[in-house]
């Protein structure tokens, strides 16, 4: 696996880095690109910022994340981190995972549909953007085993590594939140995800070989 991108032009360029698919022809953006680049007109124009996050183009608002964008092979998201703020009154967003407690991403299968959506897209990223400059955050959820807030961001950005994490046992589950929290900074929590991402996926514990 290739270092995650940290620049947002790399990854419309090449992809996310996360894979060995990363830069050939056959890398997920490259199906999707036309639709990407539209998700990310509508985001700049809507005055997010953006950033490179998990290696994925992330936009931001009032200090919060807001968006991020994915491309699959079947299809390309942009998925809300606040989802369970979101009123979805035109009931357009679909849950992308077992992690996905709400409705949380617009899924596109066709390059196409981004232009047809995108009146409603700026309404919910509106909506979004809103809830950030008011300080208004979803309740809390009580887990069974309680994840940093940088895990739950990573497992909601990424419904494989969210199926794998469901998967494991409660005892593994526990050994990356015990080894999470034991980091002093939320950016050192980010970097042991990608780390451990790979054992995840192999459904290992932390502290396993």
């Amino acid at each position: 696996m290739t270092a995650m991108i940290t620049n947002v032009d790399h990854f419309f360029e090449s992809g996310c880095g996360r894979c060995e698919r990363f830069a050939p022809p056959d890398c997920s953006t490259r199906f999707w690109l036309d639709g990407l680049l539209e998700l990310r007109r509508i985001c700049l124009d809507a005055g997010l910022s953006e950033h490179a996050k998990w290696g994925h183009p992330t936009y931001m608002h009032a200090g919060r994340n807001i968006v991020i964008m994915g491309a699959f092979r079947d299809d390309f998201r942009l998925t809300f981190f606040d989802a369970a703020l979101m009123r979805d009154p035109h009931g357009a967003l679909i849950g992308q995972g077992p992690n996905s407690q709400h409705p949380d991403c617009f899924m596109f299968d066709d390059g196409a549909q981004v232009a047809a959506a995108e009146p409603m897209i700026r309404e919910y990223l509106a909506e979004a953007k809103g809830y950030a400059e008011q300080g208004i955050r979803p309740a809390k959820v009580e887990r069974e085993v309680e994840l940093p807030d940088e895990l739950v961001e990573a497992l909601d950005s990424d419904p494989e590594l969210a199926q794998a994490f469901a998967l494991l046992t409660p005892g593994r589950q526990r050994s990356y939140v015990f080894a999470l929290n034991s980091a002093k900074t939320s950016a050192t929590k980010v970097a042991r995800i990608a780390k451990y991402r790979d054992k995840i996926l192999a459904g290992k514990g932390a502290l396993d070989r």
